[in-house]
């Protein structure tokens, strides 16, 4: 199967920037990535949907304050209480916030019929592995100790994000699981699960596909203190030894994706521990094309297919 035609059109106009120069994430830095990113979701992200409720706030984490995002769906009352999903950007733990995924998180709330929480985790290089981690963690506790006092119902919470997102994810319910706290769902879109990058699937798509190899190992640098935070679970949650009794699961892929043999690979060692897992890849698909629904439709039905998900587990 060839790639997808729309985002084909995305690889095209990418390669005819690359060709008359366009700065590396090496030569821009991490601070003029993120202006970069942010621009680029203009033309990329559908028009920005109604809700019935939105509120930005902050909930203490260990480095301080953490900026979230709180929705509620379209014909929700405040007071009425509702189930739960926590969103993590996806953004190579380097770029990315509330407002890049803002459209996702609106279209996830309205579709599924639940509250959604989008976090604005510290990004690196500033700060590095583990404070990603750590206010992931905390957000999730915030939520399942009462959620603050808002109409969250602290027994049907998810979990959930893309790329970096993902990985966060897959982290939190592992963590979830040993420390006893209930988590109903895990919805890890392209997640990054390791940091070898030692796949078929790395070897094939390193550059061509938005997702290149040179970006992932200067990602990946900004945001590993050293070479041994590779092998810490936290960071590649592949790397677990034990994902008995963590949550069930959707896991989704794209086939032209260096991530999708690891997205894939985690599914089945998910299911080899007994946990129910649903996989779906979008095979003509391309890493990051879940933020283009203005340009790509599958974009769409790829969020409501997590959407669908994450509700079928309320239920």
């Amino acid at each position: 199967m060839s790639v997808n035609f729309q985002a084909q059109a995305i690889l095209d106009i990418a390669e005819k920037e690359e060709i008359v120069g366009a700065p590396s994430p090496e030569e821009l830095g991490a601070k003029g990535l993120r202006i970069v990113f942010k621009k680029s979701r203009g033309s990329l992200t559908p028009e920005v949907p109604d809700v019935g409720h939105v509120e930005d706030f902050s909930i203490q984490g260990p480095g301080g304050k953490i900026p979230v995002r709180y929705y509620r769906p379209i014909g929700s009352e405040l007071t009425q209480t509702l189930p739960l999903l926590i969103y993590f950007h996806g953004g190579g733990w380097v770029v990315g916030d509330r407002d890049t995924h803002d459209v996702i998180c609106r279209m996830l709330a309205n579709r599924g019929e639940f509250a959604v929480i989008n976090v604005d985790y510290r990004l690196a290089p500033e700060n590095k592995f583990p404070a990603a981690v750590e206010d992931a963690w905390a957000v999730f506790k915030w939520a399942v100790g009462g959620a603050g006092g808002h109409a969250i119902d602290v027994d049907r919470i998810a979990v959930g994000g893309d790329s970096a997102g993902g990985n966060l994810s897959a982290v939190v319910a592992i963590m979830a699981r040993d420390f006893g706290l209930n988590l109903s769902f895990q919805a890890l879109i392209y997640p990054a699960t390791s940091f070898h990058l030692n796949t078929a699937s790395h070897k094939n798509f390193d550059k061509g596909y938005l997702l290149t190899r040179e970006a992932q190992d200067w990602y990946h640098a900004q945001y590993l203190r050293n070479e041994s935070d590779r092998d810490d679970w936290r960071a590649s949650p592949m790397l677990s030894d034990n994902l008995r009794d963590v949550a069930a699961a959707f896991i989704l892929t794209c086939g032209y994706d260096p991530l999708v043999d690891e997205g894939r690979s985690y599914a089945e060692k998910l299911k080899q521990a007994g946990v129910h897992v649903k996989y779906r890849c979008f095979e003509s698909q391309v890493h990051g094309f879940i933020t283009m629904g203005r340009a790509i439709d599958e974009a769409n039905e790829a969020i409501y297919e997590v959407a669908d998900s994450v509700s079928s587990a309320f239920k």
